[in-house]
């Protein structure tokens, strides 16, 4: 490499994984995160609902934007996208102890970090007007001393983010992972050497075209328990081409994401006071965030990777899209359970397939499940899900909402019981 283009080589690709992260991330686990970023919605709205299922998921659902429409349903009003959760809810575990700090300081600098799967359970609807309140602890760490994903060490490390209402009542949980990987090892692989983008004909973009006329959402119409048999398959959902404009509408609905905080000028000054190590200098020497490897080209390159690519968050969202157009208003996304097998790269278009896979009853619940894949133009299936549905019975009747687990709810009645309790100190 020439000393000109090592100059403008970014910084901070070349990061280890070492023990002692490890060993202090371990010490994290099931200990509450304090979060000074806090997510991009204090209360939720009609507006705020409209906009994530506008930019997030790209879901025309009225269901998602009409609250005349949803005064029809059984839900008596506008509710909000399954996963919209991941927008709100005020974390308000206190400041840490200067022990705390020694704990939770960064992890991993300079390593790749990548999502690669959720679990989710949901327990109730979010409609304009909730106050969430959310809780975060690390729930599991996994090392590989040597890794196909990058031919060097991995950790894999899951959170746990919790939310609750005012009366401590889960409203949802999710358990998200990630695969912290050296991107020098990444680079070394080079599993994407040779790839690049997708230049589309007019026939292709003409067959993308009929798969977005093709799309059904179920709507008013209940799709009933007794109706449905092992094998049925769900009308696909086509995502793409993906690009900017997606990356721009997922940011609109999301914000920057919880927890990377930034945002415009001034915003991103104060983040980088207090963060150094999350940005590096692009070629132009300006210190830029890490997560421009979803729309910097340049960056994806450096890295490795023919072009940037999406959030695995995006098409958590886009597999619920499917479900949700399969199962209509009168049924419930009770839990769901993404792997993302590989990257969506600017320019790729996903079509989201699926069928039943197993139906049962379990007490009240009339379950089924949905096995749901998303496949690239270039047949490369890159993200799996399985999706439990609960759905209305002829026989018994309209759907009953799943119970909360009680450990759960023990943890939200705690978080409100301590909030309450460091109120009262601060007013004394």
């Amino acid at each position: 490499m020439s000393e000109s283009a090592e100059k403008s080589r970014p910084k901070a690709i070349d990061g280890k994984i070492t023990d002692e992260d490890i060993a202090r991330q371990r010490a994290q686990i099931g200990v509450p995160q304090n979060v000074r970023e806090q997510n991009f919605n204090r209360q939720v709205s009609e507006d705020v609902i409209r906009h994530f299922a506008f930019g997030m998921v790209a879901d025309d659902n009225p269901l998602w934007h009409e609250p005349e429409y949803g005064a029809k349903t059984r839900w008596r009003g506008q509710i909000a996208p399954p996963l919209f959760v991941t927008t709100t809810g005020l974390n308000e575990t206190p400041p840490y102890t200067p022990e705390q700090k020694a704990l939770f300081k960064g992890l991993y600098r300079g390593v790749g970090r990548y999502n690669v799967g959720t679990r989710w359970r949901i327990f109730q609807p979010i409609r304009a007007g909730d106050q969430l309140y959310t809780d975060m602890c690390v729930d599991d760490v996994q090392v590989k001393e040597s890794s196909s994903f990058s031919g060097s060490r991995t950790v894999l490390e899951r959170y746990r983010h919790l939310y609750v209402n005012k009366n401590g009542e889960p409203v949802a949980v999710r358990y998200e992972s990630f695969v912290n990987a050296e991107r020098g090892g990444s680079k070394k692989v080079s599993k994407h050497a040779g790839l690049k983008r997708h230049v589309y004909t007019p026939e292709e973009i003409e067959a993308i075209d009929k798969l977005y006329a093709a799309e059904e959402i179920r709507g008013a119409e209940p799709r009933w328990f007794e109706d449905v048999a092992v094998g049925d398959k769900i009308v696909p959902v086509v995502k793409g081409p993906f690009g900017l404009v997606e990356v721009i509408g997922a940011h609109l609905g999301w914000g920057l994401g919880p927890n990377y905080g930034g945002g415009p000028m001034r915003y991103t000054w104060k983040v980088r006071q207090r963060m150094p190590n999350f940005y590096s200098e692009d070629k132009w020497g300006v210190p830029q965030s890490m997560m421009r490897v979803h729309w910097d080209e340049t960056r994806a390159q450096d890295l490795g990777l023919p072009a940037p690519y999406d959030y695995a968050q995006m098409r958590s969202n886009w597999t619920v899209h499917a479900v949700t157009n399969w199962m209509g208003d009168d049924a419930w996304l009770a839990g769901l359970h993404t792997e993302a097998r590989m990257f969506n790269f600017h320019g790729d278009t996903t079509v989201f397939t699926g069928q039943v896979a197993e139906k049962r009853v379990e007490g009240p619940h009339h379950i089924v499940e949905l096995d749901i894949k998303g496949t690239n133009q270039r047949q490369e299936v890159t993200m799996i899900a399985r999706a439990t549905v609960i759905l209305p019975s002829r026989d018994k009747g309209p759907v009953i909402l799943p119970d909360r687990d009680l450990e759960l709810t023990r943890r939200g009645v705690q978080m409100m019981v301590d909030a309450a309790k460091r109120v009262a100190e601060k007013s004394r």
